[in-house]
């Protein structure tokens, strides 16, 4: 491995999304090369700072549906031959690296207050957390553009670290539903929309998506979704699709049992 190659590695290497065989490789060429043990150094500090932020990150919910998971694996299986450029890779990975930079001012800065201003830094404190929640909302909506599908998911998952009010996130992601070309960036966002329910545009939303989706699986999920919030508005929509025979037969299944849930 030359320093290009090792420049081209680094943002996998730092989020531990390198194999086995290619990091080390990395280890050993990083072992002889000061300039690029010395950047790895560098920037791995900036990545390890995230664990400084103020407060607890909520992750993503435990009752995410099996089929997301089986279809997101067969996924990462196909995307294994694809080897995003270096391009892709550096616009995806600079964004978190600035969201760790802030997160390391915001650590540093907190720890390093004068006693005597502890009491009286409620403010600034609350403009801090401002500061980290617009850094989030950038990274996720930067990764959901990207050109790769694998930046794109990892977009979606930063996005359920944003506020539950955070319109732009929440736009990003209905806009992932209904036209982002894989249908496991689409599940994934699909579930994502899970914290931002209590919104009427996110409940309107979702049932105006159903019939855009070309895929089966996106539109039980998107159904599960309609169960999962109680949205029983929608049950005049989950009648109509219950009855369209253009629709696939799994489907109107769903709608049937979803209407069930709803309306019992």
């Amino acid at each position: 491995m030359n320093c290009e190659e090792a420049k081209l590695d680094l943002p996998e290497y730092l989020s531990h999304s390198l194999n086995e065989a290619r990091e080390l490789e990395f280890a050993a060429h990083i072992a002889g090369c000061d300039a690029c043990r010395s950047e790895t150094e560098r920037l791995g500090s900036l990545w390890k700072g995230l664990s400084l932020l103020p407060g607890t990150m909520p992750s993503p919910g435990a009752e995410v549906r099996e089929r997301f998971y089986e279809s997101l694996t067969a996924y990462k299986h196909g995307m294994a031959s694809a080897k995003p450029t270096w391009r892709e890779r550096f616009a995806a990975f600079w964004p978190a690296v600035a969201f760790a930079g802030l997160a390391m001012g915001v650590g540093i800065g907190y720890v390093a207050r004068p006693a005597g201003v502890a009491q009286n830094n409620g403010s600034e404190v609350a403009q801090l957390r401002g500061e980290v929640n617009s850094m989030r909302q950038m990274v996720a909506l930067s990764l959901m553009q990207q050109q790769s599908a694998g930046e794109r998911l990892r977009g979606v998952s930063w996005a359920y670290r944003a506020e539950p009010s955070d319109t732009e996130v929440l736009s990003a992601l209905l806009t992932t539903v209904n036209n982002d070309a894989s249908v496991n960036v689409r599940m994934a966002a699909v579930d994502a929309l899970h914290a931002f329910g209590r919104s009427p545009v996110t409940r309107t939303a979702i049932v105006q998506s159903i019939p855009k989706q070309t895929s089966p699986l996106v539109q039980i999920a998107l159904i599960d979704l309609l169960v999962d919030l109680k949205v029983a508005e929608a049950a005049p929509d989950l009648k109509k699709l219950s009855a369209d025979q253009s629709i696939d037969a799994s489907v109107r299944e769903r709608a049937n049992w979803a209407l069930g849930r709803l309306l019992q």
